[in-house]
């Protein structure tokens, strides 16, 4: 098995004057979901293209599973954001054609399709067209025949596009599936909810470059955290407490004072300074900062 199961190294597209992809770095593991992320324009549409092996970089190298694109295109499944079934196809048939676009004979193709069926509760919508399915019911479907052919590599672009709750659990579900059966999931998505519950890593792309690679835990320590604290009476001493950078009393979309803590801080002074001036807090969370608001900060300081 190869070191990593993609590699990029120096990977850069241009589209005549515009550069879409920088001079791209990038090294994943194999096994895990990893979530890719970043605003419009940030170059994730053309860098999952180049692992499609749709675009040819202009500059630098890519390999996925240890050798060229070309050559392990078998081996990658896609789901892309513009869904493409036939909607007069049947379920089964629909999953089958394209696994026999990545080689799989139909007999093998059409039986795996209704194994995918059944294992994922839709067994008895086997023979039913895609139009007369649910949306969700159809997400799913396209989703197998994205893995029909048991690939190695999985790329998922927005999955969760226009999905109700339910079917959205249930879709996360078949991704953790997929993870547990080993295969590496590369996540691309907007909503950052999804990725906190999803993935083992996260990829930040900003202006068509890295900005962060690593995990949850990691990207929330590229922020300092904040409190808050619910208290009769002004808090504003808290300001003079070692590790505060900024105290913010409630406003009219805050119930609480905010207290930012430097980088570093843990906050747990802040209570000892509120005992210590007879001040019994009625509220008080302590929480990292959410991966929205890492994600933003990185947008703005790439701007």
């Amino acid at each position: 098995m190869a070191d990593w199961a993609v590699e990029l190294k120096g990977a850069t597209k241009r589209f005549g004057s515009l550069v879409a992809v920088d001079r791209l770095d990038l090294s994943l593991p194999h096994g895990g979901i990893i979530g890719f992320l970043g605003p419009n324009g940030a170059g994730k549409t053309t860098t999952l293209r180049l692992l499609l092996g749709l675009y040819v970089p202009d500059a630098g190298t890519i390999r996925v599973l240890g050798r060229e694109v070309s050559r392990v295109r078998r081996r990658i499944g896609y789901l892309p954001e513009e869904r493409g079934l036939y909607r007069r196809m049947r379920a089964d048939d629909a999953i089958a054609y394209v696994a026999t676009l990545k080689g799989l004979k139909r007999s093998e193709a059409l039986k795996r399709a209704r194994e995918l069926l059944q294992r994922f509760g839709l067994g008895a919508f086997a023979r039913v067209r895609i139009e007369g399915l649910s949306k969700g019911m159809a997400q799913k479907v396209q989703l197998m025949a994205a893995v029909a052919h048991d690939p190695d590599f999985v790329i998922l672009d927005e999955p969760f596009a226009g999905l109700d709750p339910v079917n959205q659990s249930e879709l996360e579900d078949f991704i953790r599936g997929l993870a547990r059966d080993g295969k590496t999931i590369l996540f691309s998505t907007h909503t950052m909810e999804h990725a906190e519950r999803l993935c083992s890593r996260l990829v930040i792309l900003v202006r068509g470059g890295k900005r962060f690679d690593g995990t949850l835990d990691e990207a929330r320590l590229l922020l300092p955290r904040r409190a808050q604290i619910g208290a009769d009476g002004d808090l504003g001493f808290l300001a003079a407490v070692e590790g505060v950078a900024r105290v913010e009393p409630p406003g009219e979309s805050r119930p609480y004072w905010t207290i930012e803590l430097k980088q570093g801080a843990d906050g747990r002074p802040l209570l000892a300074a509120c005992f210590e001036r007879g001040v019994v807090p009625t509220y008080f969370d302590l929480a990292p900062p959410s991966l929205h608001e890492v994600f933003v900060t990185l947008v703005e300081r790439a701007s």
